[in-house]
């Protein structure tokens, strides 16, 4: 009897079985809020998980800029571009990103816990981040994603401390 260790093929990732989520941002923490996002996206959750394929679903993300930073990040934490000249170095403070374009905290915080290679790239397409609480995606049907998760994985963090 031989057994092998199973491994998805190309067709086993087809479109058909990607579930679509939303997630609430409002008054969520953001490392913990991204976290959730990611293993979501990687299809961490799922039970035919590969890390050298692309089996996670769709996120959408809601409310944006209401997502919570703790401590002083909201002033002391900069986002950080060069434009590639003498003296293009900008830094960017949450704050400004906030009143801008408060869906790049989101993204660059997914961004961070993802693969940084061709399947994150792919990965991170399939996160869609709105400021506000309207979406053009009722027609995937998305599916909440339970906030007791959210704030379960806070409660498990509090009491191995």
């Amino acid at each position: 009897m031989e057994r092998r260790t199973w491994s998805p093929k190309q067709a086993d990732a087809s479109k058909a079985d990607r579930t679509w989520w939303v997630v609430d941002a409002e008054g969520k923490t953001l490392g913990r809020l991204a976290s959730v996002i990611a293993t979501k996206l990687r299809g961490k959750d799922k039970a035919t998980f590969a890390p050298h394929m692309d089996m996670g679903d769709f996120v959408i993300v809601l409310n944006a800029e209401k997502v919570v930073v703790t401590g002083k990040k909201e002033t002391q934490k900069h986002y950080y571009r060069h434009s590639g000249y003498p003296g293009g170095f900008r830094a960017t403070s949450l704050k400004d990103v906030r009143a801008r374009h408060p869906e790049r905290i989101i993204e660059s915080a997914v961004k961070g816990m993802l693969p940084r290679n061709v399947l994150g790239e792919s990965q991170l397409k399939k996160l869609k981040v709105y400021a506000g609480t309207r979406h053009p995606h009722a027609g995937q049907n998305p599916r909440e994603i339970e906030t007791d998760l959210l704030e379960r994985s806070g409660a498990l963090r509090q009491a191995t401390r």
